[in-house]
């Protein structure tokens, strides 16, 4: 048998009787290291044992330690008998050599007994007066990327060896919390003559010169602190019994004319750029996300969980080149697989299939722009983009011929056939008609606004000028940057 005790935190005082009196009748006692208070207990009582510390110089990483550790007491085992694995605190508290000996005893078929022990999350949790009933996480500082951070519950991250792991943390933890967040550095909680527990901002965490294996932080709850779950319980409570007015009225279709208006406001601030507003826009379009998912689930057919998971399947299954075993090195690569994996999902059995599915609500030039691209692709396009020009020409003719006719609907499909035209050349020569467009528009607006301010520096109100005095402050606006 392996019997797995825990020798505390560092004090002699949380070794138990239990621990104690199977160390003493021990005829092979393993430590994962001697780097514990209670070592120079042990040997003052005469107990001899060997440490593994001698493996944290033979490899590059923890996981590396903990699994050569385990492997090499399965052999003492097979070698000696019963045996004894002595691990600081708790056997199963933050003890990553335990849980991998665990799964090894059981492929082995191993007995194995495990005496528990005061862990370190006790001596911290009696220090700080802290009730774990109220929320309470633990977080190992090497899991703390993998880890969801909650304002909502004390967190204790322990394992803080150094300053680098320090560090590390101290950044993924300020992504979440601010800068100043006030945390408390908690080193050899519970030990006599070693403990030190005290308040630091945040930022100060790798500043601290006594880090090292006994270091933990512990971190309150912030009520705040505004995170995701925050945005969701403020619209679930406007849309609620005693909510805004407004808020209770929208309707997925009422609330369309906005989504669209907070997405163009987050390219303003792109093309901007300008941070601030970026953030403040974002929030915007996320709010409309979150409204759509809270009425979602009012109706019952869904809510934010799910519109999440759907998200996530769709990232993880369109890009099987990053969670598979598909090869995809370039974009061109990783474009073919996601129309790929696209015309699959949506079951696309012809190429109009996949013209019909461009949403209808895009902004024309964008949708006409995305219908030629993927007919393109099939090979239907012009060779040259020479006869995209005389197609626009052609068009332009036609528009002329019919512009004085009282056929409206002739005139209609006329300037129509003209614009798709214009966005062909606009594709051929890979212009974004869009942002063609937007810029022609901005290029008036200032142009225009040259003529207003030049009619008012001579106190001519711009209605009272002629076409031809406009005209001529248009062209020599042409010349001023």
């Amino acid at each position: 048998m392996i019997k797995i005790v825990g020798l505390g935190p560092g004090s002699k005082n949380s070794i138990t009787i239990g621990v104690l009196e199977s160390l003493k009748k021990a005829d092979k006692i393993y430590l994962r290291t001697n780097k514990h208070p209670n070592v120079e207990y042990l040997k003052s009582i005469g107990l001899e044992f060997e440490t593994f510390d001698y493996m944290y110089d033979n490899f590059n990483n923890f996981d590396e330690v903990y699994k050569s550790i385990a492997i090499e007491l399965i052999n003492k085992y097979k070698k000696y008998g019963n045996i004894i694995y002595a691990v600081p605190g708790h056997p199963l508290v933050a003890e990553k050599s335990v849980n991998i000996l665990i799964e090894l005893c059981k492929k082995e078929d191993i007995d194995i007994d495990i005496l528990p022990a005061v862990s370190f999350i006790e001596s911290i949790i009696e220090r700080l007066k802290i009730d774990p009933i109220n929320g309470l996480k633990i977080i190992d500082a090497f899991d703390i990327k993998n880890q969801v951070l909650d304002k909502r519950v004390g967190i204790i991250v322990t394992q803080l060896y150094n300053k680098l792991i320090a560090s590390e943390v101290k950044l993924d933890l300020m992504n979440y919390y601010g800068d100043d967040e006030e945390i408390y550095f908690v080193r050899a909680a519970g030990v006599e003559g070693l403990e030190s527990i005290r308040k630091i901002p945040l930022y100060e965490l790798d500043r601290q010169e006594d880090i090292d294996y006994l270091t933990s932080i512990y971190i309150p709850k912030n009520n705040n602190l505004k995170d995701f779950n925050d945005l969701i319980k403020i619209m679930s409570t406007l849309r609620g019994e005693n909510g805004c007015p407004w808020d209770r009225e929208q309707t997925h279709k009422s609330l369309k004319q906005y989504l669209i208006e907070e997405s163009y406001e987050v390219l303003d601030s792109i093309d901007e750029e300008d941070d601030e507003a970026l953030v403040e826009e974002l929030g915007d379009v996320l709010l409309q996300v979150v409204f759509h998912s809270q009425i979602g689930k009012e109706n019952g057919f869904f809510n934010i969980n799910d519109v999440v998971k759907s998200i996530c399947d769709k990232m993880i299954e369109r890009h099987p080149h990053v969670f598979g075993n598909v090869n995809a090195d370039t974009t061109d690569k990783v474009l073919y697989n996601w129309d790929k994996i696209k015309k699959k999902q949506y079951g696309f059995n012809t190429y109009t299939d996949e013209l019909n599915h461009i949403a209808k609500s895009f902004p024309a030039l964008i949708r006409a722009y995305k219908v030629q691209k993927k007919a393109a692709k099939v090979g239907f396009d012009w060779d040259d983009v020479i006869f995209a020009l005389d197609k626009v020409l052609e068009e332009l003719y036609e528009v002329k011929n019919v512009y004085k006719e009282k056929n409206r609907a002739k005139i209609l499909e006329e300037v129509g056939d003209l614009l798709f035209s214009c966005v062909n050349v606009a594709r051929f020569l890979d212009i974004n008609p869009e942002l063609a467009l937007n810029y022609t528009i901005d290029k008036f607006i200032n142009r225009f606004e040259y003529i207003e301010k030049s009619a008012l520096s001579k106190g001519v109100s711009i209605e009272d000028m002629t076409l031809e005095e406009m005209d001529n402050l248009w062209e020599k606006s042409k010349t001023i940057k």
